[in-house]
């Protein structure tokens, strides 16, 4: 069976695509994203789904695309900061060396933007993403095989940790 080197997880504008990347490059493994995956079945961006099709749709396509990169991706995987959510995702997730990117909400709000085209942070964006990183917390740290802090790090710096303490 294939599994990841490492599943990332974590909060918008912890880093995942960026330090996933940079990781995957380390190991010289492949990076997938769990979202470009969704959108490339869906035909269309994230934040099309959301509005066009709805939040349940949206969580439907990217509980299947995670299932899927969890059975076939040998390399680095970064998850949707609302993959672990679904509790089918976290079962699956049980067993893989998952990170967790750490990060507070003024380092994420200044990756994110508050004019961002995220689905999630349309209304009051600073508001809601401060409330959907104390509310995906806990399940962000009870899944995490490691967390790694990412607040004023280069990515490479947090990549390079990873590294360290990925299991031979």
């Amino acid at each position: 069976m294939t599994t990841p080197r490492a599943v990332l997880i974590g909060p918008p504008g912890s880093g995942k695509s960026t330090v996933g990347r940079l990781l995957a490059d380390r190991l010289g493994v492949g990076f997938r994203d769990t979202d470009t995956d969704v959108e490339a079945v869906a035909g269309k961006p994230v934040s099309d789904i959301f509005v066009d099709d709805g939040e349940e749709r949206f969580r439907e396509l990217e509980a299947a695309a995670v299932r899927g990169a969890l059975a076939g991706h040998d390399g680095v995987l970064s998850l949707g900061g609302g993959a672990v959510l679904d509790p089918a995702t976290r079962e699956l997730l049980s067993g893989h060396f998952v990170v967790y990117l750490q990060v507070g909400l003024s380092d994420a709000v200044k990756r994110v933007g508050l004019g961002s085209a995220r689905p999630l942070l349309v209304l009051n964006p600073r508001s809601r993403l401060k409330q959907l990183m104390e509310e995906r917390r806990p399940v962000y740290e009870s899944l995490a095989s490691l967390t790694v802090a990412t607040d004023d790090r280069d990515p490479a710096d947090v990549a390079d940790e990873i590294v360290k303490e990925l299991p031979s």
